[in-house]
């Protein structure tokens, strides 16, 4: 019981590791657009830009019925958006689908 809670505590800090750093790339993407976060809020029709904000720092993720339009605002083509954004929110599926004995597969 006590390793399965080590071993738990080990995979959440890698999640949040890895929001931190889809938040890093979110941000570099809006700030090489010259985006505000009050910009961005507006472009996904969110009515607070704190919660960009939030995304940014790693506190949450691009809700999955939005990421069309995330993708649009960042213009980033919407299948390449959700698929980096997959590395980092679900990498495990990620892996499953698109590795093979650990290379990308094309």
């Amino acid at each position: 019981m006590q390793r399965e809670l080590l071993v738990r505590s080990g995979e959440e800090a890698d999640i949040a590791s890895l929001r931190k750093d889809a938040g890093r790339w979110l941000r570099a993407r809006r700030e090489k657009l010259g985006l505000s976060q009050r910009d961005l809020a507006r472009l996904v029709n969110t009515e607070y830009y704190t919660f960009i904000s939030q995304i940014e720092a790693g506190r949450g993720r691009v809700p999955a019925d939005r990421l069309i339009f995330w993708a649009r605002a960042l213009d980033v083509n919407p299948r390449e958006f959700a698929t980096t954004l997959m590395q980092y929110y679900d990498p495990h599926t990620y892996r499953l689908i698109f590795c093979e004995d650990n290379k990308v597969v094309d």
